[in-house]
C-alpha cells in the first residue's frame, strides 16, 4: 500500500464544496455525495436515491441527513439509514480532510448496519 492509498483518495480542496451544501464524485464506477456541514465536519454518501435515482447532493442538508430533492426521501448522513420505511438505505464512505484542506475517500463504503 503507497503513501496516498493510506491516506485516502484525494478528491480536492475541501473549499470546492460550500458550507452546508453537497458536491459529486465520481470515483471508479461510483458516483459518491460528499458533504460539507454546517459543524465542519464532512460526510459521503451514494450520490443517487435508491428510490428514483434523485441527485442527494442536491438535496436539504442538515441536523445529519440529507433530503433528496426529487420525492423527500431522508437519509442519516452518519448510516445512511433511510428515514422511510419504504426506500433502501444508502452506502456511505469515510471522508475526511487532510492537514493541507484537501479532502481524502477511504476507497470502500463503510459496514454500517442501521438500526430499524
Amino acid at each position: 500500500m503507497t503513501a496516498t492509498q493510506a491516506a485516502g483518495l484525494d478528491l480536492g480542496p475541501l473549499e470546492a464544496i460550500p458550507v452546508g451544501e453537497g458536491r459529486t464524485f465520481r470515483v471508479g464506477d461510483e458516483d459518491i455525495a460528499v458533504f460539507r456541514l454546517r459543524d465542519g465536519t464532512v460526510r459521503a454518501v451514494q450520490a443517487h436515491c435508491p428510490h428514483r435515482g434523485g441527485p442527494l447532493a442536491d438535496g436539504l442538508v442538515g441536523e445529519g441527513k440529507v433530503v433528496c430533492p426529487l420525492h423527500g426521501y431522508a437519509f442519516e448522513l452518519d448510516s445512511g439509514k433511510a428515514l422511510r420505511a419504504d426506500c433502501e438505505h444508502v452506502r456511505v464512505w469515510t471522508v475526511t480532510v487532510d492537514g493541507e484542506g484537501r479532502l481524502r475517500l477511504d476507497p470502500g463504503p463503510v459496514e454500517v448496519s442501521p438500526s430499524a
